[in-house]
């Protein structure tokens, strides 16, 4: 089977890009990018809004939490365990990230992992954060929900008092298992809303479309969340399933979504309702099913005027690229302007869900920061 390992070693830049699959794009150098943009994406204030928390789960991470919980992993060493990282779809995906979760046990495991990540997005200068987190998989383990939220609740306060992070909590529906399992879920949840802005629906869309959900998606916002759902790109029924999110369900952002482009119907639909995109150039920067070409996700989006906002999605199972690493990686494969970069900014304070004083206070601190580096 092909591994990282074996597919860098070896191989020009230009025909490592041509062979990878998408997970591997980040594995592949960002070359040519300018100096001076390098510093202007380290400085820019950012927003992230599509990050799963158990995404961030490092290898390292993982061997400390099995160590302290009693469970031995089936890896000598880190190395191991990052080589064993080999996908080549959303599912083979999918099969790796959820075996990695098992790590994560107890209230203190939940507030290391999101402490940890809201260190690195500080220190990357996230300022606003909104992070998702996938209960079902936990309270199948046997982990209350009560763990999982307040471990990630109290690191949130903590990040945000240490380090100045603000961030918000999503609680998605993993898609593919039962409509059932996932509104008992949202039930375990409810109890401790306050501590959540949204909800959202993740994990294998093919024969899993968004109408599923539709019943849970009425209870949160009857219970004053917002609503958000994952389009992946190139899916079976792609384009009916984002009619289905934007037109029926009327979620008020889309995760990915990148198909859109192919229907200009559903683009001017999306510009008509203002509606934000949060794109994830890494793993599904790219449009191949059906077409004779490759189209780029990012420039295609912002070429036809829709609002994207970029992040890093799984970045600890995505050659540990976080937020910076990726934008980086965008300026090259989508040709980003420091325009572009400004403008994808402004969508992300913008989408952000909290009230308009707040948004305008943290646009006020972009913006300043545009005028200092003009």
């Amino acid at each position: 089977m092909i591994t990282r390992r074996t597919l860098m070693a070896g191989l020009t830049a230009a025909t490592t890009l041509a062979m990878l699959p998408r997970w591997a794009y980040a594995a592949a150098p960002a070359e040519g990018v300018d100096p001076a943009l390098v510093t202007f994406i380290k400085g820019l204030p950012k927003t992230e809004y599509h990050v799963h928390l158990e995404g961030t789960l490092e290898a390292e991470m993982k061997f400390a939490l099995a160590k302290r919980n009693g469970l031995n992993l089936p890896f000598a060493d880190v190395a191991a365990m990052k080589a064993s990282y080999q996908y080549h779809d959303l599912p083979s995906f999918l099969a790796i990230y959820y075996d990695g979760m098992k790590v994560l046990l107890r209230e203190q495991d939940f507030y290391d992992l999101a402490y940890a990540y809201l260190a690195k997005a500080a220190s990357q200068n996230v300022i606003y954060t909104e992070m998702f987190f996938d209960p079902q998989e936990h309270l199948k383990r046997g982990v209350a929900m009560e763990a999982v939220i307040m471990g990630i609740t109290r690191a949130r306060r903590d990040a945000e008092a240490k380090l100045g992070i603000r961030s918000q909590l999503i609680l998605c529906f993993v898609r593919d298992l039962t409509a059932e399992s996932a509104m008992a879920a949202l039930d375990a949840a409810l109890p401790f809303k306050q501590h959540l802005v949204g909800v959202g629906l993740d994990s294998d869309e093919a024969g899993h479309p968004p109408e599923k959900f539709a019943a849970h998606f009425a209870k949160a916002r009857a219970n004053g969340l917002h609503v958000t759902a994952h389009c992946d790109v190139d899916q079976v029924d792609t384009l009916k399933n984002i009619r289905t999110a934007l037109v029926d369900l009327k979620v008020d952002r889309i995760d990915h979504g990148g198909n859109i482009v192919q229907s200009p119907e559903l683009v001017a639909i999306a510009k008509q309702r203002g509606m934000y995109f949060t794109v994830c150039p890494t793993f599904s920067g790219t449009l191949r099913r059906g077409i004779a070409q490759p189209v780029d996700v990012v420039r295609s989006m912002l070429d036809a005027g829709l609002k994207v906002t970029i992040s890093s999605d799984d970045p600890a199972y995505m050659a540990s690229e976080y937020i910076n690493e990726v934008l980086l990686r965008a300026v090259s494969r989508s040709k980003l302007t420091r325009a572009d970069l400004a403008g994808i900014a402004r969508n992300g304070f913008e989408a952000a869900w909290l009230p308009a004083a707040d948004k305008t206070a943290l646009l006020a601190r972009l913006e300043a920061y545009l005028a200092s580096v003009a």
